[in-house]
C-alpha cells in the first residue's frame, strides 16, 4: 500500500490508475468475445458444447445441460445443516430488505375526465451469471435471484460452468434452489451469456441478464446490450475507509484487506487526515497478511491498487471520495451520519466500526450487486427495480381533450409535424 498526500497532482494520477481497472480497458479481449457471441448466436447448442468440452473439459450435451432435481438434491447432502441455516438467515434478511423497494401501479383521475397513471409489470424472463470454480459464491447467488423473485420475476434462469466431472459447486445449487431460481444450466463464460442473449435450443432467450463474471463475460454483456437489457459491466471489487483519528485502525486494516483478497485488480484505499492514523492502518496491513490464505492476492492487489491517502482537510477528503466512487465506503468517524451527508457517490456505505464490509456482503440485506469504477456517480445498488418495467397509462375524455386540442396542434405545427396536429383535428372538425 502506497502512502501518497493528496494534491491536485496526485488526485489526477490515482483516477487514471484507477481506470486502467475498468472493463472499457481490456479491448484486447473483444474479438474473442465477438468470436464467441457469433458462434453461439449461430450455432445454439453445438456452441455451448463445444466450448464445455474447450473450457470446463466435459461432454456437455442436450441430455446433461440441465442441473437435475436429484442433483440438487445431492447438493443439500454435500452443504451441511450449519451452511444451510446461515444461507436461510441471509435470505430473510435479504428478502425483507428489498420487499421495502416493491413498487406498484398507480391511477389519478380527474373529475374533467383525465386518468393519468402508472402501470408496473415484472420482466418475463431473467438471465443470471453465476461464475464457478474458486470463484463460486452463494451470496451473489442470493443477491441476485432474490429482488428478482420479489419483483414478481416469473422464470428465472441460472447459468453457471460446471467442472470436468460435470459437477456444480453444491453451496452455488443450494442457495439458488432457496433463492427461488427457476431452472439451471451448466454452461459458463461469454457463451453463457451469447446463450440467454440470443437463446439456444435447450437455453430460452431472456429478457435480461444479471450477474458478475470474469473480464469475458463482463465485455460479453456488454456486447449484448441492446439485444437484452443487463445490469451493468461490473469491475474489480474496490473499498474505501474515510477515517478520522477516532477510528480503530486494526478493524480499519482488516477491512481493507477484505476486498484485496477478492482479485489483484482489487482497490483498497484509506481516506484520513491524520498521517499518524495511515501508518497506524499500515502497519496493521503489514501484520495481517502473511497470516491470511490469500496473501500473493492481497498483496498483489495492495501493491498495485492500494493506497493510504492523507488530505488536508475533511473538505479534501470528501471532495476525494466523491470523485473516486468507490464501490464500497466505510465512514468511522467521530459523526459518521454527519460525514455521510457530505457524500454524494458511493455504491454502499458502512457507518460506524462495527458497520464492516463483508456485513453487506453477505448478512445485512441490502444488494452486494454494486457499482464499480465510478459508475457509482450514475449507477445505484441493484434492486428490484431492475425486474421491472414501468408502462405510462394515458385515458382522456373528448372534454378533456378538447380543453387541450389547440394547444397540441400548434406544438406540432410549431415542429412541421402536421400528421400530429391532423389527428387531434379531426376529432373536433365537426365542431362548430
Amino acid at each position: 500500500m502506497k502512502k501518497v498526500k493528496l494534491t491536485k497532482e496526485s488526485k489526477k494520477n490515482l483516477l487514471e490508475d484507477l481506470l486502467k481497472r475498468s472493463p472499457n480497458s481490456y479491448s484486447s479481449y473483444e474479438s474473442t468475445v465477438n468470436e464467441i457471441l457469433a458462434n453461439v448466436r449461430a450455432n445454439g447448442d453445438a456452441a455451448l458444447f463445444e466450448y464445455a468440452k474447450k473450457f470446463d473439459h466435459f461432454d456437455l450435451s442436450a441430455a446433461n445441460i440441465k442441473v437435475t432435481d436429484a442433483e440438487i438434491e445431492e447438493a443439500y447432502s454435500l452443504v451441511g445443516d450449519h451452511l444451510l441455516s446461515v444461507i436461510r438467515k441471509a435470505l430473510k434478511n435479504i428478502k425483507e430488505y428489498h420487499e421495502k423497494q416493491r413498487q406498484y401501479s398507480w391511477f389519478d383521475a380527474k373529475e374533467n375526465g383525465t386518468i393519468l397513471g402508472q402501470k408496473v409489470t415484472p420482466l418475463a424472463r431473467v438471465g443470471v451469471y453465476v461464475p464457478g470454480g474458486r470463484a463460486a459464491y452463494p451470496s451473489s447467488v442470493l443477491m441476485n435471484v432474490i429482488p428478482a423473485k420479489v419483483a414478481g420475476v416469473p422464470e428465472i434462469i441460472m447459468v453457471t460452468p460446471c467442472n470436468a466431472e460435470g459437477k456444480v459447486n453444491p453451496n452455488t445449487l443450494v442457495a439458488a434452489k432457496e433463492a427461488g431460481a427457476t431452472v439451471i444450466y451448466k454452461v459458463g463464460g461469454a457463451q453463457a451469456i451469447g446463450a440467454l442473449a440470443f437463446g439456444t435450443q435447450s437455453i430460452p432467450k431472456v429478457d435480461k441478464i444479471v450477474g458478475p463474471g470474469n473480464i469475458y463475460v463482463a465485455l460479453a454483456k456488454k456486447a449484448v446490450f441492446g439485444f437484452v437489457s443487463i445490469d451493468s459491466v461490473a469491475g474489480p471489487s474496490e473499498v474505501m475507509a474515510l477515517v478520522d483519528e477516532t477510528a480503530n485502525p486494526r478493524f480499519v486494516a482488516a477491512d481493507l484487506i477484505s476486498q484485496a483478497e477478492h482479485d489483484p485488480l482489487a482497490s483498497a484505499i484509506l481516506v484520513t487526515t491524520s498521517e499518524e492514523m495511515a501508518d497506524r492502518v499500515m502497519e496493521e496491513i503489514d501484520g495481517f497478511v502473511p497470516n491470511l490464505e490469500r496473501k500473493e492476492i492481497i498483496e498483489q492487489s495492495l501493491n498495485t491498487y492500494g493506497y493510504a491517502l492523507v488530505a488536508e482537510t475533511m473538505e479534501d477528503a470528501y471532495d476525494v471520495v466523491n470523485e473516486i466512487a468507490s464501490e464500497h465506503l466505510e465512514i468511522v468517524t467521530k459523526d459518521p451520519f454527519y460525514t455521510m451527508t457530505k457524500i454524494k457517490n458511493a455504491g454502499a456505505m458502512f457507518l460506524g466500526e462495527y458497520s464492516s464490509e463483508p456485513l453487506g456482503d453477505y448478512m445485512a440485506g441490502p444488494n452486494h450487486v454494486l457499482p464499480t469504477n465510478g459508475t457509482a456517480k450514475f449507477f445505484s445498488a441493484l434492486s428490484v427495480d431492475d425486474f421491472i418495467k414501468k408502462s405510462s397509462i394515458i385515458s382522456y375524455s373528448k372534454e378533456a381533450l378538447q380543453e387541450l386540442a389547440q394547444d397540441i396542434q400548434d406544438f406540432a405545427t410549431a415542429e412541421h409535424l402536421t400528421a400530429h396536429a391532423n389527428s387531434i383535428k379531426v376529432r373536433f372538425e365537426n365542431e362548430n
